[in-house]
Formats: C-alpha cells, structure tokens, sequence
C-alpha cells in the first residue's frame, strides 16, 4: 500500500469511530438523536413553570408563563417571589425586558442572560424555560 492509500485508509477508519462515538453518546442521553430543539420546533400552546436561582441573599424565585406557535414565542410574563426589595427591583427590571428579549425567538434554543440589569433573574428564567420544553415536548 502506498503512503497516500495508507492516509485514506485511516482517514475512513478515524470517520467511521467518530460515527460509531457520536451515536453511542446520542444513545445515552436520553434523547432521539435529533434532540429535544426537534421536538420544541413546531409546538403551539401555553405552558407555566417556575424557575429557581440563587442570590447573594438567598435563593429567589420566578414563574415564567410562555406561549408559543409553531416553536416560535409569541408571549411571555414573569412573575416573582420578590423576597426582598432588592429582588423584587431585579425581578421588576428583568420583567420590564424580558419580552423584548424572547418574543419572536425558537423556543428550542431559548436562554437568556443578564435582562435589563438584572443578571440572576434569567437564570430562573431559563430554569423555569427547561421546564416548559420538556412539556412541550
């Protein structure tokens, strides 16, 4: 064999172990290979979950009500625990925002950061958005 077949030759073998690795990781998650943003891509309806985050003053709350059509979000409100004042001015400040940041986006790859000025919030948010998907799904 000549140095050029040898290359090929590894080359389709190192191709087909990447093939044979990535469907034995698809196998374990838990999910079809397409994943979950295939099973969110088309779903319509209104969902309501409820997102835990962690503060300097402890842990903090928000539900998130969503609606979506054909995987596309077409409304959201937020709601707080608000446990202290300066939650609750995060939480307003995130509420204030939020829809201009997600109305119009995939609810399959929906994640946000910081909102309005408020950089925890959205880590309920998106706690709360995981929720909804699996619903969804």
């Amino acid at each position: 064999m000549t140095i050029s077949a040898q290359h090929a030759a590894r080359a389709a073998s190192a191709a087909a172990l990447a093939a044979v690795a990535i469907g034995a990781l698809a196998s374990c998650s838990g999910e079809s290979a397409s994943g979950e943003a295939a099973q969110t891509s088309d779903a319509s309806g209104t969902w309501t979950a409820t997102g835990d985050y962690a503060t300097p003053g402890g842990t903090e709350s928000v539900t998130v009500r969503l609606t979506a059509k054909d995987g596309t979000v077409t409304a959201v409100d937020v709601t707080g625990s608000g446990d202290s004042p300066n939650a609750r001015q995060y939480q307003e400040a995130f509420r204030s925002g939020i829809a201009a940041e997600v109305v119009g986006k995939p609810l399959a790859t929906l994640q946000v950061g910081a909102v309005s000025g408020s950089s925890l919030t959205g880590n309920g948010f998106n706690a709360a958005v995981e929720k909804i998907r699996a619903d969804a799904a």
